[in-house]
């Protein structure tokens, strides 16, 4: 069976590329630790550790090119000149990752200075997926299959009036079904597909990149500074990287009830919106528009993005209730790129140990709104409840 690989060193979420700028700006000596979490408890065929090492190898031999260089220097002007020479000579270490087998089950882990390691989550699970699919021998629907559902779910979003955005490298069944999905949004988008998150994919569709900053961010201000204070320290050095650009805050790392209880009313105003990715979506819709409320916001002016397992129905319920109270977008993730006739994979990668300059590595925690997206030891999960006073 042949490698599989990604063709471009910017196949991956723009918010990997957004934060990798502000850890090298902020933390260059931290240090951290990923792990690979099968939740679909899914069953790796024989020699897959093997398929998978191979593939990483490869990657080392990406590189950013200078026509890449040219895209990021215009679309995305808060980007560093000197961050960007950074990255033309970055080059993935895949010494960095381990891999290995026992039985179906794969172990999969990240280590290194976080500046360099920040970017492996993604590719991983996009070869993870890939793989997945190959090594076990299973057929898709066709192409013209992949377009026309592409293209029916699109046409259904025009018809809702609504704002698509596409965010599913991480668990797509393929690169070339990622770039199918890609060519029929920007073929029959029409108003509602407004880009994507894959900064490869943006840039063949001559779009900027859409994202801001992920969960990790949060999680390691948290091992750092402490779970109290570590919603507002996060926003805080985010705004000293980017001032008042890509301004969408990530609510969910330590509950929306206490992101909201520190999201003060500098930051309200100075954020354009937030983004919901776990939890009941009109339930976290009604305490935005409280919150800015209470705040003196119009919650007309703010934006939420919903990118939490979405599909046309939900989308539907969402927009429904959200119209004319708030502006939203949505972000669509692995009913995009995954959509082939074969069962999606349930997985994810975590950020799970942070180690500073003059520290011992810490556990990070991640207390979603859904507690079966919690991550962390049980002793570190309880301890983040004990000092933010969530009972549950």
């Amino acid at each position: 069976m042949e490698n599989t690989f990604l063709k471009s060193i910017l196949d991956n979420d723009f918010y990997k590329f957004t934060m990798q700028h502000a850890v090298i700006k902020l933390f260059p000596k931290a240090k951290v630790r990923y792990a690979f979490i099968n939740r679909g408890k899914h069953v790796f065929p024989p020699g897959f550790a093997d398929l998978l090492r191979t593939s990483v190898d490869a990657l080392a031999d990406l590189r950013l090119t200078k026509a890449e260089k040219n895209y990021l220097a215009k679309y995305c002007p808060y980007l560093d000149p000197t961050y960007l020479d950074f990255l033309q000579g970055y080059r993935y270490d895949p010494s960095e990752v381990q891999i290995s087998q026992k039985g179906s089950e794969i172990e999969v882990t990240v280590e290194g200075f976080w500046y360099r390691t920040i970017l492996w989550e993604v590719p991983l699970m996009a070869l993870i997926s890939e793989l997945f699919y190959k090594s076990n021998h299973l057929v898709r629907v066709d192409d013209e299959k992949i377009k026309e559902v592409t293209k029916n779910k699109i046409d259904s979003y025009n018809a809702l009036g609504v704002s698509i955005l596409e965010f599913g490298t991480r668990r797509r069944h393929s690169y070339d079904v990622h770039n199918l999905v890609n060519e029929t949004l920007r073929t029959f988008g029409g108003e509602s597909f407004i880009g994507t998150s894959n900064v490869h994919f943006a840039m063949i569709n001559d779009k900027r990149p859409l994202g801001t900053h992920a969960h990790e961010w949060f999680m390691f201000h948290a091992a750092v500074y402490g779970f109290q204070t570590a919603n507002l320290i996060s926003l805080e050095h985010w705004t000293q990287v980017y001032g008042g650009d890509l301004g969408i805050a990530l609510t969910d790392t330590y509950t929306t009830d206490i992101f909201f209880d520190q999201f003060d009313k500098k930051y309200s105003k100075l954020f354009d919106g937030v983004r919901h990715d776990s939890g009941d979506p009109i339930e976290f819709a009604q305490k935005v528009m409280a919150h800015y409320t209470k705040m003196g916001i119009d919650p007309k002016s703010k934006t939420i993005v919903f990118s939490d397992s979405l599909n046309v129905d939900k989308v539907k319920i969402i927009s429904d209730f959200c119209k004319g109270k708030i502006k939203m977008s949505f972000g669509i993730g692995t009913n995009f790129t995954n959509d082939t006739g074969l069962p999606s994979m349930n997985m994810v990668i975590k950020l799970t140990e942070t180690k500073s300059e003059n520290t011992d590595w810490q556990g990070v925690v991640k207390l979603s709104d859904e507690k079966n997206k919690n991550t962390g030891t049980p002793e570190m999960i309880a301890l983040a409840k004990q000092v933010l006073g969530i009972k549950s």
